[in-house]
């Protein structure tokens, strides 16, 4: 992260050398630009504090218990609204799957919750539209589901 920090403070003050008008011009640009999108950032930040709290590993292990189509389509639902770091969801699978949640389910749940976004889609649809944004969500599920039923057999 430090050297993420040095290049970008080396390579503004490149760009401040090189042409200081332009160079200011973008930082205003960019600082228009987040502040534009904020309030949606803010939200999002909240709706994952909430998101996070209620979703405890032992509500999980309630919904996703059992075996058939239930417990399935509530890990893509689950997975889909929920907003969970990989470095959290990876670790909380391994937990529901050491109280029997099956890998149906789980792979279910950790692929929708990687690849559906929907708590992002006000902000996905700021930038690509409501059209594509919808698209790509929905396609994103469609594409869950069948990962998530292909490495149950897999893995099975």
């Amino acid at each position: 992260m430090i050297y993420l920090a040095v290049f970008t403070g080396t390579a503004l003050l490149l760009s401040l050398v090189a042409d200081r008008r332009k160079t200011w011009e973008g930082i205003l640009f960019g600082a228009r630009m987040f502040l534009k999108i904020l309030p949606a950032l803010v939200l999002m930040v909240v709706a994952v504090g909430l998101l996070l709290s209620a979703l405890n590993p032992r509500f999980l292990e309630s919904m996703f218990g059992g075996a058939g189509p239930v417990p399935f389509l509530a890990g893509l639902a689950v997975g889909a609204v929920a907003l969970i770091p990989g470095f959290i969801a990876f670790p909380l699978a391994g937990l529901l799957r050491s109280n029997g949640v099956s890998t149906a389910v789980l792979a279910a749940f950790v692929t929708s919750l990687l690849m559906v976004g929907v708590v992002t889609l006000p902000l996905e649809s700021r930038f690509f539209g409501q059209k594509a944004a919808l698209w790509r969500n929905v396609l994103s599920l469609l594409a869950a589901a069948v990962v998530a039923l292909a490495m149950s057999l897999v893995l099975t």
